[in-house]
């Protein structure tokens, strides 16, 4: 019988060829890497038209001629920044919302600070936001405007919506947690066992680090390893490595969580899931989901390992309103945003269901006066606490 002989030649000569591919591909990504890189995130050009405290909003400059009526605030988490709405150039959710001819606004809610631990739910939605509401009303004189919420910012919008139906023409939820009774996601399972008196007594505000670090435990292997693995694997290719390092200056640019922000997220909503029971209070007032009368979009990933599909299909069976659309996207928390494939759904989506909703309805008839000659609603409208610029 022959033995079989090892083909050395054959062998050597593959090492050699995947060696001079290693050397050039290495050459290549000194040049990439040494030369100057386009890594600028958020260059949409907008102006800061309110600030209240450390809170702005940015209304973006149209870049075509307005085709609706309503203007549209994007409400983003408190966590990470909004910045991951406009990450470059071509590849921009608010570029395409410009196109569409929507008048866009969106919260920067900034850095907190130390004196910013106390504020909560109520001084974030009663406050921060329904006084920017109010300034966008009166800045395009109508009554109502769209509201659409991302993430924490989502559940946010939901609560405001909620307490504030007057002031709500459309909502549009994407990626938002409502129904926190599900173990899908290792987040869910984490937060519905932890010590947040402990965490907030002692942190103050939970610091970005901690968040960060938390993260990237919740899929290790993918978001500690496999992108870096994949970075040397291209780090050749100068666009590249512009998105990546975009990507990374997104992520690791997070501001601190309000301490009472923290624990009423936690203890409300992980822990109680008082949001889809109406049991949940902010600012002295019962959160009733059946009060969202007007239309709803509720956008959400199918692989999604934040805020997975269970934490979000539920809204549209809870709300008052007849107009629900539940539409789950085959992609992650940050991929609805920022891939190029849903780039080319994702905001287009939203522009048109909102352009399919933009009539303004005809003036109702005068509301029936009380004793006191005020209005019903006015009588029982609640004081609003207004928030110190100082």
């Amino acid at each position: 019988m022959t033995q079989a002989k090892i083909p050395v030649d054959l062998i050597l000569s593959k090492l050699a060829e995947e060696a001079e591919k290693v050397q050039s591909r290495a050459g290549k990504a000194s040049e990439v890497l040494l030369e100057d890189l386009d890594t600028a995130i958020a260059q949409t050009p907008y102006e800061v038209v309110y600030q209240e405290d450390r809170v702005k909003l940015k209304h973006y400059l149209p870049r075509t001629k307005s085709r609706y009526k309503t203007p549209l605030l994007v409400t983003y988490a408190l966590i990470n920044r909004e910045t991951m709405l406009d990450l470059q150039p071509g590849r921009s959710v608010v570029e395409r919302f410009l196109d569409s001819g929507i008048d866009l606004y969106m919260i920067d809610w900034g850095y907190p600070t130390r004196k910013d631990r106390f504020l909560g739910f109520d001084d974030h939605i009663n406050g921060y936001m329904d006084n920017i509401i109010d300034f966008i009303r009166e800045r395009h004189k109508v009554e109502k405007v769209n509201l659409m919420g991302i993430c924490m910012g989502g559940t946010f919008s939901v609560i405001y919506s909620a307490l504030h139906p007057e002031k709500i023409k459309n909502l549009v939820t994407t990626v938002t947690p409502t129904n926190f009774d599900t173990k899908k996601g290792l987040l869910h399972v984490w937060m519905e066992n932890i010590d947040v008196d402990r965490v907030v007594d002692t942190f103050g505000n939970l610091p970005a680090d901690m968040m960060n670090l938390g993260f990237l435990l919740l899929n290790p292997a993918r978001l500690m390893i496999d992108k870096y693995v994949g970075f040397m694997e291209h780090n050749d290719n100068k666009q590249f490595v512009e998105n990546f390092v975009r990507m990374e200056k997104w992520i690791f640019d997070s501001p601190d969580l309000p301490g009472e922000v923290f624990r009423q997220f936690i203890k409300d909503c992980y822990q109680g899931n008082k949001l889809l029971k109406n049991q949940m209070e902010v600012g002295g007032q019962l959160v009733n989901l059946k009060k969202l009368t007007m239309p709803l979009l509720n956008i959400y990933g199918k692989f999604d390992h934040l805020v997975p599909p269970e934490a979000c299909d539920q809204l549209v069976n809870h709300v008052g309103s007849k107009d629900t659309e539940d539409i789950c996207l085959d992609t992650g928390h940050i991929g609805i945003y920022v891939s190029s494939k849903y780039q080319k759904e994702f905001a287009p989506k939203i522009a048109g269901w909102l352009k399919d909703r933009d009539h303004i309805p005809p003036k109702r008839a005068p509301r029936k006066k009380t004793a006191v000659g005020k209005t019903a609603a006015a009588a029982k409208k609640p004081r609003r606490t207004k928030i110190s610029n100082k």
